[in-house]
């Protein structure tokens, strides 16, 4: 079996509906020690399993780092996605489960993008994401999209993008700018598919997130939150019955095939440290989405459930 592909909008990509997250190997201080042997195993298996779309960030420690030092060699079999906005340089500390600060002036995205491409030792990315979600006024105050434009121009950019989640990706989309969105999705978290679909419609790639809720339905008691508390996605999950028509699959096959089976996804990005791990999601999403019928019963009793929420 091989992967699904998808056209990630507007960019002409031809990408494997399966990306892979490089979050997962950020290393310490905010994530578990990663050892250049794994970080080499499980790179270069995300490219022998035909995995093509690889997002990382400034933000995720290492990754940049680890990639460009473990398969630039092979920079002609994936595309690359990062974000800017990222604070390049000393930034101040964050308190733990804080997210990191942002400042989208021309200077900082710039020496984000350069830095960027130092670190992954590649002459250019194929979309950089502005990270956080910031508004229009944010974008447009310092300069920060017109100098993402200017290095899109200049070819160290190839499209660019925004890593956008509610209220600000309604604005986001209706600037018309961005070719791509990266937005959170799940069957356990649902409340942006009015804008997953009117960025589609718009001609945007979708890039999802989360689109495994990073794994919480198989581990309810040790996963940490992602943007909803794993207490709700779990009575959810409970109250819409989900487990009466998993059909043999585990839970984390169904969330994640769940998640390809919405019709304006080009991409979901799922992070793991682990070879095994990525070894499941990729047997999974080699079965693509799930049987219509399975698809629209997952529909009808999560609406139900959220509905007497």
């Amino acid at each position: 079996m091989t992967l699904p592909t998808s056209v990630l909008g507007r960019t002409g990509l031809t990408v494997t509906t399966l990306g892979y997250g490089a979050m997962e190997l950020r290393g310490a201080p905010r994530g578990p020690e990663v050892s250049d042997e794994r970080a080499s195993e499980v790179l270069n298996a995300v490219l022998d399993s035909g995995i093509n779309y690889i997002d990382t960030s400034p933000d995720y420690g290492s990754s940049e780092e680890l990639i460009g030092r473990f398969i630039a060699s092979r920079r002609s079999e994936y595309f690359l996605a990062s974000k800017c906005g990222c604070i390049v340089g000393e930034a101040p500390p964050v308190a733990s489960g804080q997210p990191n600060p942002h400042i989208f002036t021309a200077a900082n995205v710039r020496a984000g993008v350069e830095q960027s491409l130092r670190r992954m030792n590649t002459d250019y990315l194929d979309l950089v994401q502005f990270h956080a979600s910031p508004s229009k006024a944010d974008l447009e105050a310092e300069g920060g999209l017109a100098e993402l434009l200017n290095l899109q121009r200049e070819g160290k950019v190839r499209f660019i993008g925004m890593s956008g989640t509610l209220p600000n990706i309604v604005e986001q989309i209706d600037m018309g700018v961005f070719d791509a969105f990266q937005i959170p999705y799940s069957l356990v978290q649902r409340d942006h598919a009015d804008a997953i679909a009117k960025a589609s419609a718009a001609g945007a790639g979708i890039v999802i997130r989360g689109g495994v809720a990073r794994g919480a339905p198989s581990d309810w008691e040790t996963r940490r939150n992602y943007m909803v508390p794993t207490e709700r996605m779990r009575g959810l999950w409970e109250e819409a019955k989900l487990d009466e028509i998993l059909d043999g699959m585990s839970r984390m096959e169904f969330t994640l095939r769940f998640t390809l089976s919405d019709p304006n996804l080009d991409t979901t990005i799922v992070g793991t440290g682990s070879a095994a791990h990525l070894r499941d999601n990729v047997a999974a999403a080699e079965k693509g989405a799930l049987p219509a019928d399975q698809y629209a019963e997952a529909l009808r009793r999560l609406d139900d459930a959220e509905s007497r929420a």
